[in-house]
């Protein structure tokens, strides 16, 4: 079994700035593509950012240029950084992770989620 855990978000004012981490555990094989999911109260989950095992990126496009993706494969942590919150930036954020178990079984796993609210 695997899990993920989340942390960083919290209350920022426009403008400010966040990193979120998510970092996954257990019967890992390896991690494939790793990425970031938000969703705010109303609308439909959506993906803000995704990186493969290589480091190749690419975000939702209202996010390009504020936010940027990277990951630690030594410590199975993938990391969010968001620079220039905006309010419409509020939501809970998921972290998402591709995973080939060591029993060579492979799946997504998700977060619980960590909620980012950016608000004057």
């Amino acid at each position: 079994q695997v899990q993920l855990a989340e942390s960083g978000g919290g209350l920022v004012q426009p403008g400010g700035s966040l990193r979120l981490s998510c970092v996954a555990s257990g019967s890992i094989g390896r991690i494939n593509a790793m990425s970031w999911y938000r969703q705010a109260p109303g609308n439909e989950r959506e993906l803000v950012a995704i990186i493969t095992s290589g480091g190749s990126a690419n975000y939702l496009d209202s996010v390009k240029g504020r936010f940027a993706i990277s990951r630690d494969n030594a410590k199975n942590t993938v990391y969010l950084q968001m620079n220039g919150l905006k309010p419409e930036d509020t939501g809970l954020y998921y972290c998402n992770a591709d995973v080939t178990t060591i029993s060579v079984f492979r799946k997504a796993y998700w977060g619980q989620g960590t909620q980012v609210t950016v608000s004057s």
